[in-house]
């Protein structure tokens, strides 16, 4: 199984893609967390990503203004990741693509890898929920200011990356405003896994 998950700050992503690797016993790829890592110069990660340092210092002033990070690098972070071995039976994606074009991207990138996505899930969440769930959180890059500016990115680049799969016959719709349980269960259902 090789998902996307979708949505924005605070919507459940990293939730959902907990509980779904777990289930599906495959491996979850974050690119928030994996930059979070790269940025704090986690020293872990240089084994598994060979660039990962020096994508976190050029990444670090987008991710402080609350602005996406460059094309080019988290592209080039999820060509290294997928090109591991532990992806070889599935993957859950999690925060990538974040554009239209990203989702093209990936979808050349797989083809080029011999990879192919079953789904993008989509976690369609109220701004209000989206913004409360971020601030409760503890990580330093959830500031007011901060998570405000990803809310208004998230809206405006949504509609294009959503309308991509639709089009494609790849795109799920979860109302992602509900418990946990709930939320994961109506995906498997989804799935058409019992």
């Amino acid at each position: 199984m090789r998902l996307v998950i979708l949505g924005g700050s605070g919507s459940g992503k990293s939730t959902q893609a907990q509980r779904l690797c777990r289930y599906f016993e495959i491996p979850q790829i974050s690119t928030g967390e994996i930059l979070r890592q790269a940025m704090s110069g986690d020293k872990s990660l240089e084994s598994v990503y060979a660039k990962v340092s020096t994508l976190g210092r050029h990444a670090q002033p987008y991710v402080t203004r609350g602005e996406l990070v460059p094309d080019e690098m988290i592209i080039d972070l999820i060509r290294l990741r997928l090109k591991k071995a532990d992806v070889d039976c599935g993957w859950i994606l999690e925060g990538y693509p974040r554009t239209a074009f990203q989702a093209e991207e990936l979808d050349f990138l797989l083809d080029d890898l011999g990879q192919k996505l079953d789904w993008a899930i989509y976690l369609q969440v109220p701004e209000a929920v989206m913004v409360s769930r971020s601030l409760g959180r503890s990580r330093p890059d959830d500031q007011p200011e901060i998570v405000h500016r990803r809310v208004e990115i998230f809206y405006d680049r949504t509609v294009p990356i959503l309308e991509y799969y639709d089009r494609r016959r790849r795109l799920l719709t979860i109302n992602g405003d509900q418990i946990p349980e709930m939320v994961e269960q109506k995906i498997l259902t989804l799935l058409s896994i019992p």
